[in-house]
């Protein structure tokens, strides 16, 4: 199955970058539990404050942003930038490698439309495939009879916390529910973030269904594996951001309450504007998201090796749009953080490009891909890599002079082989002459 949008859904979420309070009663925990204090310096949100700028509000994150922290979390500067805030896209412009890529707006409009087509006459028709994809054989949800509560309140804190509330009740219930836009924590490199789904549904056996609206279309029934995949991933998060809300429930409620680990991705119809439906198992991505998640160093951590005086401010003018800083100096703290480019970061980082150029200056064997730089081992330039392969290179897996010869670094063997086999081909090669009996083209 496939879906064709080639770029991640929308996905709103909202960034704060203080550290979790204990939850209230009615609020549960954040997806993943923090640490103790004593395992790190916590840096408070006056130093995040500072590392953006005085008067410069935080960026939220979005689902590629979620999506490619997962995907590389051992690069520090996006863990700390987007911890912190900070307008990646902005900083790009200001460096000089600005981003090329983006949505359009027709995209958004034609997404916009098709959702609230999904969701028109109390989402009937969104109930209807939920029952029909997941719940075939049990009695079909009446629409008169759905409970759609309302998760209007103050804040993403407050949203979150009022979401937590409706899915209890709706849980506590026993009937349908359908949730517009809820709002739910997950915890990112040691600070929560606010994301919002499209809907999540209650089913009368207390689990609970996550739902992905996307306006690509689904041809017979299949759509494109890179977008079902992107969109699996970003259900993933979602899911991950319910399962402690799941248990809040549980304990409150005395019911089994469980996330499904399958969603229902809702796209149009062929060529139609017509919504259809397919249950996506993302039981995949969520073990990979919950681990990837888990790897990424805390930000607290990152930013406490920073000098003291290092930030990310573009010291904007009074057009609130022309960085005033000067590159070098924004580029010195861009450095300051450790990085891990990978070409992969082209198409979900806004910084990927001047991350490139760095590292082809340095000559990383990382600017080849993470496949080449896995196979070639202990070596870390491209200039390493030559001289291994060149028939009096050195072994770098060698110990020094006069420790005696080493074991050789397979990655070596496998360079000087190949160098040899290059060379044999090369010099074995006949380039033929042209054919004087055949008149040329004309």
């Amino acid at each position: 199955m496939s879906v064709p949008d080639a770029r991640l859904p929308r996905v709103n979420v909202f960034r704060d970058s203080r550290p979790a309070p204990a939850a209230p009663s009615g609020e549960p925990p954040t997806a993943a539990p923090s640490r103790p204090p004593e395992a790190a310096p916590r840096v408070g949100r006056a130093r995040l404050t500072e590392l953006r700028g005085p008067g410069v509000h935080p960026r939220p994150l979005d689902a590629r942003a979620l999506a490619a922290l997962a995907a590389n979390p051992g690069c520090h500067r996006r863990a700390l930038l987007d911890g912190a805030g900070i307008d990646k896209g902005a900083l790009a412009r200001a460096l000089g490698s600005p981003a090329a890529y983006g949505q359009s707006q027709f995209a958004l409009v034609r997404g916009t439309a098709f959702e609230a087509r999904v969701k028109a006459d109390g989402g009937t028709e969104l109930l209807r495939l939920v029952h029909e994809r997941l719940a075939p054989g049990t009695p079909a949800p009446v629409p008169e009879e759905v409970a759609a509560p309302e998760l209007s309140a103050a804040g993403p804190a407050g949203r979150a916390a009022r979401t937590a509330l409706a899915l209890r009740d709706a849980t506590a219930a026993g009937g349908w529910a359908l949730l517009d836009h809820p709002m739910l924590a997950v915890e990112v490199a040691g600070s929560p973030a606010y994301v919002e789904p499209d809907a999540v549904v209650v089913h009368p056996d207390g689990s609970w269904t996550v739902v992905e609206i996307k306006s690509f279309p689904m041809i017979d029934g299949s759509a494109d594996a890179a977008k079902v995949g992107a969109a699996a991933r970003q259900a993933a998060v979602y899911v991950l951001a319910l399962e402690p809300v799941a248990r809040h429930a549980g304990a409150r409620t005395g019911r089994t309450v469980r996330v499904r680990d399958r969603v229902l991705l809702v796209c149009p119809k062929d060529f139609s504007n017509l919504p259809t439906a397919a249950a996506v198992d993302v039981r995949r991505q969520l073990a990979t998201t919950r681990r990837q998640l888990a790897r990424l160093t805390r930000v607290e951590e990152i930013a406490a090796d920073l000098p003291a005086r290092t930030t990310f401010d573009l010291r904007l003018a009074d057009d609130g749009k022309t960085a005033t800083r000067p590159p070098e100096e924004l580029a010195e703290a861009v450095e300051a953080v450790g990085a891990a480019y990978a070409p992969e970061c082209l198409a979900a980082c806004e910084l990927a490009f001047h991350c490139r150029t760095r590292a082809r200056q340095d000559g990383a064997v990382e600017a080849l891909g993470r496949g080449v730089r896995g196979e070639l081992g202990g070596l870390r330039t491209i200039e390493e890599v030559l001289t291994a392969a060149g028939p009096d290179g050195t072994d770098p897996a060698d110990p020094g002079e006069g420790e005696g010869p080493g074991e050789a670094d397979p990655a070596v063997v496998a360079l000087r082989r190949a160098a040899a086999l290059r060379a044999e081909a090369l010099a074995g090669a006949v380039v033929p002459a042209p054919r004087t009996e055949e008149p040329g083209c004309r």
